[in-house]
Formats: structure tokens, C-alpha cells, sequence
């Protein structure tokens, strides 16, 4: 056991309950992904959090307990945990409402509560949740794509636009040969930026950009909020591993270059909150356009693909997101001129650096 001082101790002990009440709102959201005439079998269980050195988490049905393995629980993102929980809750599933008493941990009904509940059926995963730049392990698209953006740095600005627009027409040509050729691919749901009770206007022109221009679905999935205590909202992209970190990376870079120019176009300004909205709109709006001309100058299928859509990607959508709901924001009033700076500054946005991956890390078992 770990030993804490009495301060360090009560702020971990505070952590856990949230974490155990979250793992518990978590559960009721999956629940309604269970067909209603099964979900009065389905009993609420406990949660706890323990020390365990080789597993992840387990069910047991003898106390009606989901455990979660509490180092995990107080390291790794939320994402995470959440898929830990889907995998237990899966069990549960598979032994309450299917009898799955009788056969193996991972057979075909549990597979089933998996399908179900959109859960993850492996036992075992990658612990290791850090990033790190090890070429070698990078997809040879990401690894090209990843040279492409370092070229980007370059101070000469021709230089640099000319590294960018190359990477973005090597992502359109690696999906269109994909998408015609119907080659095997696997798709996955990741989530990016961090939940909240209501995001402001831009992360939502955001969303649309991702979706438009880097060949993954853009969705706002129920999140819970460790800070809140509350079920937030967050943004989730589905699409192949590869088109998901380049879009992943393109999402943190944009958001931290909208909060770096912000912080240097408002500092004398005492601009409020909407203005900050209607500059980062710009942005976002600014950088659209430009990928839209790159688009066209270059004469290809890359932009009815992107209109189109990719059929596999769509048919996991419908199963991954079974009640899809269009919500209409309001309008509000709007600076012009600040609005219009945004969208100068976006016309000239860069993507540069690399794109990160994964990395191998110490494999922990699901039960």
C-alpha cells in the first residue's frame, strides 16, 4: 500500500468518491444502450477501486462489484477508465441478462453485451497511455504526413505553406485510394479536449472543420466532468487510427494557436469573452477557406470524397452512434471587425510540427 501524508491522503480520498460516482453516472448512460425490455435485469452494482498489480478491473457477480484497478483510476484519462468500466459492464451484461454463467469469460455472449454496449471484448490492453516520437512505430502515411508538417517550421512562409498543402493532399490521396479500392480498415473512437457543461460557438466550427477536411466523424458524446461531479459533453472522433491522431493534432495545434494569438491580439484590448469567440470563429472560418481553394486548385476527387463520405466509416457510425440528434445553437450578435481579423490570421495558419503515436507500454489484464 501506498503511504500518504494525512493532506495528500484526503485529497486522494476526495478524488476516489468522485471518480466512483463518475464510474456510476458512466454506467447509467450505458444502460440505455440495452434494449428496454432487458434493462429491468440488469441490477445497479457497487463500485470500488483497489489496489491490483496485473488488472485492469474486474466484475464479480458473487457481490454484484465492478473494480476498477485504482492506480489506473487516478493516472489515466477518463477515456480510458471509461473503457475498462464497458468491458466489466459487459460481463455483467452477459451473465444477468444472457445466463452467460456457464461459459467462458470471453465467449460468444460476452461478445455479444460487447456489441451492445459499443464496449471493447480484448482482455488485454496498453497501459501505457504517454506519447512519445518514435518514428519507427508510426504508420507510414502518419510517419510522411509527420516529416511534411516538421517542414512546415520553416521561416520561409512559401516554404512552409508549400510542406503543408503537400500533407494535406497526401491525407486526401491515402483516403481516396483506401475509400476505391475498399481496402480492410478498422475504425475507432477517440475522444479530444476536455468535457464540459457548455462549450463555446468555436469548438463546435472546429468540429465541422475536422469533419470537412480530415476524413473522420466529429460527435458530442456524454462526458463526466471530475471537476463538475456533473455528466459534461465532449468531442469524440471516429475514423481509422491513422486519420484520427492527424486530426487529434490538428485540433490541439489549432486550439492552442487560437489561445497564443488571442493572448496577443486582446492585450491591450480588454476585449470580453464573445469576442474572443467571434476572433477564434475567424480563425477557424480563415484556415477553412484556405483548405477549400487548396481543394479546388487541385482539380481531384478529394473533394467529392470528402462530400461522399466513406461507406464503411458510415455503417460503423450507425452502429457506434445509434440515436445521432442535430441541436441548433442560436445565433448571436457579432464584432465584424474582429470576426474579420480572425479570418485573416486563419488564412495564413500553418499546420507544422510532427504527429505523436502511441507508444508499447506494459500490458495489463481485463477480466
Amino acid at each position: 500500500m501506498h503511504k500518504y501524508k494525512p493532506e495528500s491522503a484526503a485529497i486522494i480520498e476526495k478524488l476516489e468518491r468522485k471518480i466512483l460516482h463518475g464510474l456510476a453516472l458512466e454506467w447509467e448512460t450505458a444502460r440505455y444502450l440495452i434494449d428496454s425490455k432487458y434493462r429491468k435485469f440488469l441490477n445497479i452494482p457497487s463500485f470500488c477501486l483497489k489496489d491490483m498489480k496485473s488488472r485492469l478491473g474486474y466484475w464479480s457477480s458473487e457481490k454484484n462489484e465492478i473494480c476498477i484497478n485504482r492506480n489506473t483510476a487516478l493516472t489515466c484519462n477518463w477515456d480510458y477508465i471509461k473503457k475498462i468500466l464497458l468491458h466489466e459492464m459487459a460481463h455483467q451484461v452477459a451473465e444477468q441478462i444472457f445466463g452467460a454463467k456457464s461459459e467462458t469469460p470471453h465467449g460468444p455472449l460476452f461478445k455479444k453485451a460487447c456489441y451492445i454496449l459499443r464496449a471493447d471484448y480484448r482482455a488485454t490492453e496498453n497501459c501505457d497511455k504517454n506519447r512519445n516520437d518514435n518514428e519507427s512505430d508510426d504508420p507510414t502515411i502518419l510517419l510522411r504526413i509527420k516529416k511534411l508538417f516538421a517542414l512546415a517550421e520553416s521561416s520561409n512562409q512559401n516554404e512552409a505553406e508549400s510542406a503543408m498543402k503537400k500533407a494535406h493532399e497526401l491525407v486526401a490521396k491515402y483516403n481516396v485510394d483506401v475509400i476505391t479500392n475498399n481496402i480492410n480498415r478498422q475504425f475507432e473512437s477517440i475522444s479530444v479536449g476536455a468535457p464540459a457543461l457548455r462549450h463555446p460557438k468555436e469548438d463546435y466550427y472546429l468540429a465541422g472543420l475536422l469533419r470537412d477536411y480530415y476524413f473522420v466523424w466529429t460527435i458530442w458524446v456524454p462526458a463526466f466532468m471530475i471537476e463538475k461531479e456533473k455528466m459534461g459533453r465532449i468531442l469524440e472522433l471516429s475514423g481509422t487510427l491513422e486519420n484520427i491522431e492527424i486530426a487529434s493534432y490538428v485540433h490541439d495545434f489549432i486550439k492552442h494557436h487560437i489561445e497564443s494569438r488571442w493572448s496577443e491580439y486582446n492585450s491591450k484590448k480588454s476585449l470580453n469573452r464573445y469576442r474572443k469567440t467571434d476572433f477564434a470563429t475567424g480563425i477557424i472560418k480563415g484556415f477553412s477557406s484556405k483548405l477549400k481553394g487548396d481543394i479546388k486548385s487541385k482539380h481531384n476527387v478529394s473533394n467529392a470524397l470528402i462530400k461522399t463520405g466513406d461507406p464503411m466509416l458510415n455503417k460503423y457510425i450507425k452502429y457506434k452512434y445509434p440515436h445521432i440528434a442535430n441541436i441548433s445553437s442560436k445565433s448571436s450578435s457579432c464584432d465584424a471587425k474582429v470576426l474579420q481579423d480572425g479570418i485573416n490570421i486563419g488564412k495564413n495558419l500553418v499546420i507544422s510540427k510532427g504527429i505523436t503515436t502511441t507508444s508499447s507500454g506494459k500490458k495489463f489484464l481485463i477480466e
